[in-house]
């Protein structure tokens, strides 16, 4: 059995969970979140707390177990509270902005780069080099953020580019000049 499958989940009290046709709905504050969950996972639900169990004991389930436990903890944290990932713009001139359902970025191209903003994500920019990106679906908030990041990953040379906050870039010395 996994240890972190055997951990129970925390319901807030403004968080609202129904399990049907093993499809759990989770339902809070900043949104809805569906999941289709496997027949080999039970779900129990018992005084503003969930529990996570195995109906038959093979090593595949056991596998699935901490991972079902995990993604459903998230549900219940992104519709109670939100995830927020915040990526800094670092380089000269690059500055970025929302204008509409779109995020524009200037990152040093001839031309300004449009993204589009998906259903369910907030996305605020703070001070031109702050991008603040809030979902209650952690998932997906990982993949516009990564999205975002691959048009300038940071380099090691001067270290401009888009970097998560707290990341730290490892430099290289460069070329060494003519002796």
């Amino acid at each position: 059995m996994s240890r972190i499958g055997k951990l129970p989940i925390k319901i807030p009290s403004t968080v609202d969970i129904t399990n049907e046709n093993s499809i759990l709905k989770v339902k809070g504050t900043f949104g809805t979140l569906e999941r289709t969950i496997p027949e080999t996972i039970g779900i129990e639900q018992t005084e503003g707390n969930l529990i996570i169990n195995l109906k038959n004991e093979t090593r595949v389930n056991k596998a699935l177990h901490g991972l079902y436990r995990t993604l459903i903890n998230n549900m219940v944290v992104g519709v109670s509270e939100q995830f927020l990932i915040t990526l800094i713009l670092q380089g000269v001139g690059y500055r970025g902005s929302v204008q509409g359902k779109s995020l524009v970025l200037s990152l040093g191209f001839s031309h300004p780069v449009n993204i589009d903003i998906p259903d369910g994500i907030l996305v605020d920019v703070v001070q031109n080099t702050t991008i603040n990106i809030k979902a209650c679906d952690k998932e997906q908030l990982g993949l516009f953020a990564a999205k975002v990041r691959s048009w300038r990953p940071p380099e090691p040379y001067k270290g401009k580019g888009i970097l998560y906050k707290g990341e730290k870039i490892l430099r290289k010395a460069g070329k060494s000049g003519k002796k």
